[in-house]
């Protein structure tokens, strides 16, 4: 967990404001004058998630790739984990996915990071002014977002890239905890499946999913459906730049 202790903080007013996701921890030893600590959720949430092992199956696959490699990236070393969140900690829109993919963010430790899904993915968050470069290789390529944060439904590499209904669930303890962590202006499902777990998470009954699809939530998040950047959808043609950089659009002016 990581701490700041600025000393304009020391003891501060209640009415000082701060980004939403860092919060704010009085402490006051004996004989100690009060001092103001400042917690990054998203930090926190994070080191909680790489340490995950909550799923058998997931933890094997996710190792056994780590291992055994592709032979195009046999030189790398692979994270193995559980991916955690990427992106602006103070954001308020949101980006879920599925999971991560066996030889990308499984292999870089970021999500949507070294697969053809992130090169879609990111180009059009850099066309939309989101991210700061286009591309996205690996973890110290210098890749970073505006206002937004990058989730994932399953933190783990699922073999076929398809999670259990059962790891899904366990895994939702963490977006349960980032959706409730402050109020989000909008979230980008990416998939069907993101679009249930979001709806699922927030308590709603799952409005019909597609690509453009829209439901504005009781307390005013804007969620927004898109297909997913997923080789299957870009090669056939189902999900062009146009449209992605159009679910983009609705979900920047939510």
């Amino acid at each position: 967990m990581r701490f700041q202790n600025p000393s304009r903080l020391a003891c501060a007013p209640r009415d000082l404001r701060h980004p939403l996701p860092l919060a704010l921890i009085r402490k006051k030893g004996r004989g100690e004058t009060c001092q103001t600590f400042l917690v990054d959720s998203v930090e926190t949430l994070n080191s909680e998630i790489v340490g995950c092992r909550l799923c058998p199956r997931l933890v094997e696959w996710r190792e056994k790739v780590a291992l055994e490699k592709r032979r195009s990236f046999s030189g790398d070393v692979y994270w193995g984990r559980p991916v955690p969140y990427f992106g602006d900690h103070a954001a308020q829109r949101l980006i879920v996915g599925l999971a991560p993919a066996a030889h990308g963010a499984n292999r870089t430790g970021r999500m949507f990071t070294g697969d053809r899904s992130g090169d879609w993915l990111f180009a059009a968050l850099h066309r939309a002014g989101v991210a700061n470069q286009p591309t996205s290789v690996d973890a110290a390529d210098g890749l970073a977002l505006h206002g937004a944060l990058m989730a994932a439904s399953c933190h783990c590499a699922p073999p076929d890239n398809k999670p259990l209904p059962s790891e899904l669930e366990a895994c939702n303890r963490y977006l349960s905890r980032l959706l409730t962590d402050r109020h989000w202006k909008s979230v980008l499902c990416l998939g069907s499946i993101a679009w249930t777990v979001v709806h699922r998470t927030y308590g709603q009954r799952v409005a019909k999913f597609g690509h453009g699809t829209i439901h504005r939530l009781d307390a005013g998040t804007l969620l927004v459906g898109s297909y997913h950047p997923s080789q299957q959808n870009t090669f056939t043609g189902r999900l062009t730049a146009p449209m992605l950089d159009a679910a983009i659009g609705l979900w920047l002016k939510g």
